[in-house]
């Protein structure tokens, strides 16, 4: 088995920052989504760069897997093999990623090939193993019922032989979904045994993340750049949303930091739509001149203004 380096897939440093980790993750899962870039070659890399999001995303795997990259060699080769009694606390509790993740993965942190199987002396009549997956939808999905091709690996048994066989379904994912809810597929599992019922597929919804948006509940925040001079002149800014473009007003005087509420254009929930907060942020000019700098004094001169007052007041 190869060993998996998250860390060379993400492109960041071990010891990276989560925010700069989870910033290359969003990089990578939008350059790689299959919706975008059709191949297998990207398909695959996305699948490697959400496994690693996976791993790296969850402080509890992080750490094991920072063990296991210390553990003998420091990186196993293709001759990679879990220390004696290896059992992850991360994937402890019953959970079987049997899916689109790789063997790495399932022997790190999950059930491997043989446990998610049936088969190998299982008494007859015995129902088949659920087989949980994940599945990348755009925020964009999410305002509205959208139908998405899966394909997975199932363990069957063909003339007393286990085999692995790719499954493919289109499915319905419904609007409103958010990030870790799970969809269950009655009987699109592994194959029972005797005339058992088939197990069931469970699709855990991952957001892939937005370039501009950040989600909080039902609610999508998005960072508005403004030139110093439209926040204290005040300005008419066209704000992207996930369904279009809208057009604010900034009032004069605004801080950095303010929120502009617009009503009704962020994600989809049962109690209907919830809103896009427009988040003010100040940006200087990367050129100058020496006619710029005289007008920026002659302002501090005019305004009198100290920005750090209440520092100073609190100390």
């Amino acid at each position: 088995m190869e060993f998996k380096d998250y860390y060379a897939i993400l492109g960041v440093e071990p010891d990276a920052e989560k925010a700069d980790i989870k910033a290359a993750y969003r990089r990578l899962a939008r350059k790689y989504h299959p919706d975008l870039n059709p191949g297998e070659d990207a398909e695959e890399k996305f699948k490697e760069v959400a496994e690693a999001w996976e791993v790296l995303g969850d402080d509890t795997r992080r750490a094991e897997f920072d063990e296991l990259r210390r553990y003998g060699s420091a990186g196993g080769g293709r001759g990679f093999e879990p220390p004696p009694g290896w059992q992850s606390r991360a994937g402890a509790g019953g959970h079987h990623f049997s899916g689109d993740f790789s063997d790495f993965f399932n022997s790190i942190f999950g059930a491997d090939f043989e446990s998610a199987g049936a088969g190998g002396g299982a008494p007859r009549g015995r129902r088949g193993q659920d087989v949980e997956i994940e599945m990348p939808v755009f925020l964009e999905e999410t305002l509205a019922d959208t139908q998405k091709p899966v394909e997975y690996a199932l363990p069957v048994i063909e003339n007393g032989r286990r085999v692995s066989r790719r499954k493919s379904l289109k499915v319905t994912i419904p609007a409103g979904v958010t990030e870790g809810e799970r969809i269950r597929l009655r009987g699109q599992g592994v194959p029972g045994e005797g005339g058992a019922p088939d197990g069931d597929l469970y699709l855990h919804i991952r957001l892939v993340p937005h370039p501009l948006f950040d989600v909080q509940g039902h609610d999508l925040l998005v960072t508005v750049p403004l030139a110093p001079w439209e926040a204290a002149l005040g300005a008419r800014v066209t704000v992207p949303t996930l369904d279009g473009r809208v057009t604010v007003t900034v009032a004069p005087n605004s801080q950095a930091g303010r929120k502009l509420r617009i009503k009704g254009k962020g994600l989809v929930s049962k109690a209907g739509r919830g809103d896009l907060y427009a988040v003010l942020k100040v940006t200087m000019p990367t050129t100058s001149s020496d006619r710029a700098r005289e007008l920026w004094q002659s302002l501090s001169e005019e305004l009198d203004f100290d920005a750090r007052a209440e520092w100073r007041a609190s100390t």
